[in-house]
C-alpha cells in the first residue's frame, strides 16, 4: 500500500528498498568486455575499474531482450538487469563463447541488493558502511567496500530518477545491513513508493514498459544505453538506419499522460483513443502527491506525441505529456 511518508523519504530523505529480486550475472576472464562489446549497445570496452554504463541486448532485428547496467568492479563485469530475464541472458550469452576467455555465473541467489535513494543517501550510506568517499560517486560509478567482514559492492544509481546507490553483498549479511542503514537514518520505502518516483521521472521498466517487441528508440532510452561510436553489435543495423535515415522517427513512442486531479488512476493495458481511432496503450500509471493528479506511462502513434494533444482513456481525458514528468534539482553535498 502507497504511504506519503515512504514517498516523502525518497524525496527529501533516504529511503531504503530492497532490490534483490533483480538479476545478477558476473562476467570474468581476460576477454570479459571484448565479449559483450560485440552483444551490447554501448561501449564496454571503454570501462575500467569503478565505472559502469546502461546497455541494451538486442535482437537483430533491434528489439530487446533485456535492458542492463554494466559495472567494471576490477577483476570481473557485475550486470544487474531485471531478475525475469536473467537466465535467458546468461544462456544466450554463454552460446556464443567459442574461444574467448570468459565465464559467466548467474550469482543473482547467493547475493542481495539493497538500494538507498533520496537527497540523504551518501549520507547514510558512508555511515553504515563506515566510509567517507561515497559522496563525489557519479551515476553507474562502483566502489567495494569491507562490511563485517564481506565485500560489498557499491554502485551509483538513478535507477528511480532520483539519485541513490545499490548494494550488492552476499546474501547472509542483507538483514545486518539493513539494520545499520535504518539505524542511520533510512526508512523501509517498499515497492509502491518507488513506482511513484520511477513513472514521475518517466523511467521505463523491462517487462512493464518495454518488452522484446520494443526498439529502444520507442522506449525513449537510446540517450542512455546506445554508442553512435563504438563498433558492431547485434542489432546495430537496424538503429542507425532508424537513426540516420530516419532520424530517429518510430511507429510509436513511449510518453507521458497528465490528467486531471478528479480522474481515476487508468490500469496497465487501458487504450488511448482520439475519435474513434485507438492511438496506443498505459503501460503504468500512478497518483502523483508532487503534481497532485494521475499520471501515466503509453505508447502513442507518431501522429499523437505532440505534448497537449487530449487523448481519451476510459471516461477521461489525458494530456500528453513530455518526459520526465519531473526533474529532482542536482544535490550539492549532502549536510
Amino acid at each position: 500500500m502507497f504511504s506519503l511518508d515512504r514517498y516523502t523519504a525518497l524525496r527529501h530523505g533516504a529511503g531504503l528498498l530492497d532490490r534483490s529480486s533483480r538479476g545478477r550475472l558476473s562476467l570474468t576472464g581476460r576477454d570479459r568486455r571484448a565479449y559483450l562489446q560485440g552483444l551490447l549497445t554501448n561501449d564496454i570496452v571503454a570501462l575500467n575499474s569503478g565505472t559502469g554504463c546502461h546497455a541494451a541486448y538486442l535482437t537483430a532485428q533491434g528489439r530487446m531482450i533485456a535492458d542492463m547496467r554494466v559495472f567494471e568492479v576490477g577483476a570481473a563485469l557485475l550486470v544487474d538487469m531485471v531478475g525475469s530475464v536473467t537466465a535467458t541472458v546468461q544462456e544466450k550469452w554463454e552460446q556464443f563463447i567459442f574461444s574467448e576467455d570468459v565465464q559467466i555465473t548467474n550469482f543473482s541467489t547467493g547475493t542481495a541488493q539493497l538500494g538507498v535513494y533520496g537527497p540523504k543517501a551518501a549520507t547514510v550510506t558512508e555511515a553504515a558502511l563506515g566510509t567517507t568517499d561515497l559522496q563525489a560517486m557519479v551515476v553507474n560509478a562502483n566502489r567495494t567496500v569491507e562490511f563485517d567482514g564481506a565485500s560489498a559492492i557499491v554502485l551509483r544509481s538513478d535507477d528511480l530518477g532520483i539519485k541513490g546507490f545499490d548494494i550488492v553483498i552476499p546474501a547472509e549479511h542483507r538483514v545486518a545491513l539493513a539494520a545499520r542503514l535504518r539505524s542511520a537514518g533510512a526508512m523501509d520505502v517498499g515497492v509502491e513508493a518507488a513506482e511513484v518516483l520511477r513513472i514521475e521521472a518517466g523511467r521505463p521498466l523491462f517487462h512493464v514498459d518495454m518488452d522484446e517487441q520494443t526498439i529502444p528508440l520507442e522506449a525513449g532510452i537510446e540517450d542512455r544505453v546506445i554508442s553512435l561510436t563504438k563498433g558492431c553489435y547485434v542489432g546495430q543495423e537496424i538503429i542507425i538506419r532508424m537513426l540516420h535515415r530516419g532520424h530517429g522517427r518510430v511507429a510509436k513512442r513511449l510518453m507521458g499522460l497528465t490528467f486531471e486531479p478528479e480522474a481515476a488512476v487508468p490500469a496497465r493495458g487501458d487504450r488511448l483513443r482520439s475519435g474513434d481511432r485507438d492511438v496506443g496503450a498505459v503501460t503504468s500509471a500512478v497518483s502523483s502527491p508532487a503534481l497532485g493528479r494521475p499520471i501515466a506511462l503509453g505508447y502513442l502513434h507518431r501522429d499523437f506525441l505532440e505534448p497537449g494533444t487530449a487523448v481519451q482513456v476510459n471516461d477521461a481525458v489525458a494530456r500528453v505529456t513530455a518526459l520526465p514528468f519531473l526533474t529532482i534539482p542536482e544535490q550539492g553535498p549532502e549536510s
